[in-house]
C-alpha cells in the first residue's frame, strides 16, 4: 500500500485504455493520471512512451521514477532515477535525494552516500542534507542501536497488504485489503489493489480467527491506522473523506484522509464523529494518544509544515480539541514523517524517509518530555529497519512486546505484520565518554599523578581526575553530543597543557586523547601567561573592574599559585594613550590593585606573594601612542594586566 497518505481519485477516465495513441497524447494521459495520484495507471502510459523513445526526456524519467517511488518500489525507482542521473544534465536537488534514498533499497550504501553528498552540496540548508552531513557515520550509529529487538511474521498475514496494528482489548486491530467472500469494495487507482478495512484478531485465540471490525466504522472506502483509549472506550481512526454518506474532494478532485473519533455506546455500538481540524484540502491521518490521554498525535500535510508530511499533536479538552501544533524540526524534515506511536514512557516511535536510515521508511524513536520538550530522533536499528519500508511500530512497556509492519521480501505494495519483542534498551539520548593517557613529550613515558580537569564551554571545571601509574585517566561525566569541552593538565615540573575536544553525534562513543607534557620550570622573568597559556587580561575603556572574561584567566593564575606555593609574581597593568599621562598612571594603578585584590580574594593567595604597579601608557604593545589614530580594537590591546614570574 502507499504508506504515507492513501487517497482516492476519480477513475472515470481510466476505464477505457487506448490501444493506440501518439507519444505526446500518451504522455498527457499519463500526466493526467499522475496528477491524480493514480501512479499505476500513469506508469502504464509512461512506460509505453519510454519504450518507443530512443532517449526519454528528463521529465519523463522523473515521472517514471516517481511513479515507482511513491508506491514504495524503490528498486525500480532507482533504475529510472539512474537513467536521469547518467544523462549528466542539471538535476533538481530533490531528485538527487530520491535517487539516494532509492539506492539504499538496493543495498548500495556507498553510492547512496555519494549521491547524498551531491544533494548536500546542492542544498546544504535542507534539514535532510544537514542531518546526513552531521551523521556521515550513520551506519555505525545504527549498528549501536541494532539487536535490541527480535521479530517474526504473524500467521494471519494475507497475500495482500496487512499493516497498522494497534492494541485493542485482548488483541489487536489492524488494516488489511485482503480478499474476502462477497467483497464489494473497488480497486484503488494508486496501487491497483482493493481498499482497506479494519480487522480484529485476538491475541489468545489459538486459531487466530480474523474478524472484520464494526460496520459502523468500516465503509466502502479506506479505513486504516487506529488508536484505542481503553479507559474511555474511544477509538480514533483514519478514513477517507467520507462521513454521513457524503463523499468529499478538494479542488483538484482528490479525496483526502481524515481522522474520526468513535465512542462505544451502552449497546456495544459505535458513535462516530469527524474531528474538527480535518480539511477537504489536506490530509490528517494515523493517530496515537499520549499515555494519560492529554494529547492526540497524528500525521498531516497541512500547510505550514516542514515537509511532505509532518507529525503534529493536539490537546484533548474533554470532548473538544485545542489547536494542532507541529512537533518541530527535531522530528520533522522536508521528507515524510508519519505513523506515530507514543509508548507509556513517552517514547515517540514514528517512521520517516527524511532522517538518515537504511532505506525507504525507517522507524525512529525520540523522547517526549515535559512542556514542549521533544528530544532528537534515533534510528531503532536492525532488525526493525531494513532496506525497504518499515512502519506502524507499537510496543507495550509492560510486556516489552509489540508489532510492526514491513514490505521486506514482498512486492512493494504488499505489507506484512511482524511480532516484535524488545531485548535491549534503546538509545534515546546522545552522550559520549572521554578517557586518555598522559605522556612525557620527550621520552613518551607515562606520567602518574597528573591532575586532569574537564571544563565545559563556559570554562567551568566539571570534573577533575588523576592519571594512574600507567598514565591513564578517564572521566565519569557523560559529555553531551555536539558540544565543545577542554582538558587541562597540572603537574609539578611540567608545563600546563590545554586541549579542546569537540564531541560528535555518535551515541555512546568513547573519545580517547593522548596528552604530551613538556618539562618546564617557572623561570624568573618569564611571562607567566606564556607558561600557562593565558588569554590577555583586558579592561574596558576608563574602567578598572575585572571583566567576566578576565575572571576566567585569573582563575588560571590562581590555580598555578595554589599548585606551586613558592611561586611569586609581579603584576604589571597598563592603559591606552587616550588621556593625559598622569591620569593614565593613576588609572593603571587602580587596574593593578583590582587585579591583585581579585587573586587574593578569589584564590586565598597570600598578599606577600604578589607585587606590581601601574605603568600607565608607557609600554604599549602596538603603535597606538599619543597622537596616533587607532581604532577601538587596537586601543583595547593596550588596556591590560600582565604577570611576570619573580620566584619559583
Amino acid at each position: 500500500m502507499n504508506r504515507y497518505l492513501v487517497i482516492i481519485v476519480s477513475l472515470s477516465f481510466f476505464l477505457n485504455f487506448p490501444c493506440v495513441f501518439s507519444q505526446e497524447r500518451l504522455e498527457k494521459k499519463g500526466d493526467k493520471a499522475f496528477d491524480k495520484y493514480a501512479f499505476i495507471n500513469a506508469r502504464e502510459y509512461y512506460l509505453k512512451v519510454a519504450n518507443e523513445e530512443e532517449e526519454p526526456s528528463d521529465e519523463l524519467l522523473k515521472k517514471l521514477g516517481d511513479s515507482y517511488y511513491y508506491t514504495g518500489d524503490y528498486i525500480n525507482a532507482a533504475n529510472w532515477y539512474r537513467k536521469l542521473y547518467n544523462k549528466d544534465t542539471a538535476i533538481p536537488a530533490e531528485y538527487l535525494y530520491r535517487y539516494a534514498l532509492s539506492l539504499k533499497s538496493t543495498g548500495d550504501y556507498a553510492y547512496s552516500d555519494k549521491i547524498m553528498g551531491e544533494f548536500y552540496d546542492a542544498k546544504g540548508n535542507d534539514y535532510r542534507a544537514r542531518l546526513f552531513d552531521e551523521n556521515r557515520d550513520y551506519l555505525n550509529e545504527i549498528e549501536l542501536q541494532s539487536g535490541k529487538f527480535s521479530m517474526e511474521k504473524v500467521d494471519f498475514n494475507s497475500p495482500l497488504s496487512d499493516f497498522a496494528p494497534t492494541f485493542y482489548n485482548n488483541g489487536i486491530l489492524f488494516a488489511s485489503n485482503r480478499i474476502r467472500p462477497k467483497m464489494e469494495k473497488s480497486v484503488h487507482a494508486w496501487n491497483d489493489q482493493p481498499f482497506l478495512d479494519l480487522y480484529f484478531v485476538s491475541s489468545d485465540s489459538t486459531s487466530e480467527k480474523i474478524e472484520l471490525f464494526s460496520k459502523k466504522i468500516n465503509t466502502k472506502f479506506h479505513e486504516s491506522t487506529a488508536a484505542y483509549v481503553d479507559s474511555l472506550n474511544t477509538l480514533y481512526f483514519t478514513r477517507n473523506n467520507y462521513y454521513k454518506n457524503q463523499y468529499g474532494e478538494d479542488e483538484e478532485g482528490v479525496n483526502r484522509l481524515k481522522l474520526f473519533k468513535a465512542v462505544k455506546t451502552e449497546n456495544e455500538d459505535w458513535k462516530v464523529e469527524e474531528l474538527p481540524f480535518n480539511s477537504d484540502s489536506f490530509s490528517v491521518a494515523h493517530p496515537t494518544v499520549s499515555p494519560h490521554g492529554e494529547y492526540l498525535y497524528f500525521s498531516s500535510d497541512m500547510p505550514g509544515g516542514y515537509g511532505q508530511s509532518d507529525l503534529y499533536r493536539v490537546k484533548i479538552n474533554g470532548n473538544g480539541f485545542g489547536t494542532p501544533e507541529n512537533l518541530g524540526k527535531e522530528i520533522n524534515t522536508e521528507g515524510r514523517e508519519t505513523f506515530p506511536f507514543l509508548s507509556s514512557d513517552n517514547q515517540l516511535f514514528f517512521s520517516s524517509d527524511g532522517h538518515v536510515g537504511l532505506g525507504g521508511l525507517d522507524v525512529f524513536v525520540a523522547q517526549i518530555g515535559e512542556g514542549d520538550y521533544v528530544g532528537p530522533a534515533y534510528n531503532v536499528g536492525r532488525p526493525i529497519n531494513g532496506k525497504q519500508d518499515d512502519f506502524t511500530f507499537i510496543l507495550s512497556n509492560d510486556t516489552k512486546r509489540g508489532y510492526m509492519a514491513s514490505n521486506r521480501g514482498n512486492h512493494p505494495s504488499n505489507d506484512d505484520i511482524y511480532k516484535i519483542e524488545q531485548i535491549g534498551d534503546l538509545i534515546v539520548a546522545c552522550f559520549q565518554l572521554l578517557k586518555g593517557n598522559v605522556l612525557d613529550y620527550s621520552t613518551k613515558k607515562s606520567i602518574a599523578g597528573v591532575e586532569v580537569s574537564l571544563l565545559n564551554a563556559k570554562n567551568e571545571v566539571i570534573e577533575t581526575v588523576y592519571s594512574d601509574d600507567l598514565g591513564n585517566f578517564s572521566f565519569k561525566e557523560q559529555l553531551s553530543c555536539m558540544q565543545s569541552y577542554t582538558i587541562r593538565t597540572s603537574m609539578r615540573h611540567y608545563e600546563n597543557v590545554e586541549k579542546n575536544v569537540a564531541t560528535g553525534n555518535l551515541p555512546s562513543k568513547v573519545i580517547e586523547e593522548t596528552l604530551l607534557l613538556k618539562k618546564g620550570d617557572f623561570v624568573t622573568g618569564t611571562d607567566l601567561g606564556k607558561v600557562i597559556k593565558l588569554n590577555p587580561i583586558y579592561f574596558d575603556f576608563d574602567k578598572w573592574n575585572i571583566r567576566q572574561d578576565a575572571e576566567i584567566e585569573l582563575k588560571k593564575v590562581i590555580e598555578a599559585m595554589q599548585i606551586f606555593p613558592e611561586l611569586k609574581i609581579d603584576v604589571r597593568s597598563h592603559t591606552d594613550s587616550r588621556a593625559p599621562a598622569d591620569y593614565n598612571s593613576w588609572l593603571s594603578e587602580k587596574r593593578n590593585q583590582a587585579t591583585i585584590q581579585y587573586i587574593i580574594d578569589a584564590g586565598g593567595i597570600a598578599p606577600q606573594r604578589l607585587s606590581g604597579r601601574g605603568y600607565g601608557e608607557e609600554q604599549p604593545v602596538n603603535h597606538c601612542t599619543d597622537g596616533v589614530a587607532c581604532n577601538e580594537k587596537e586601543h583595547q590591546l593596550n588596556r591590560r594586566s600582565e604577570f611576570v614570574i619573580l620566584k619559583r
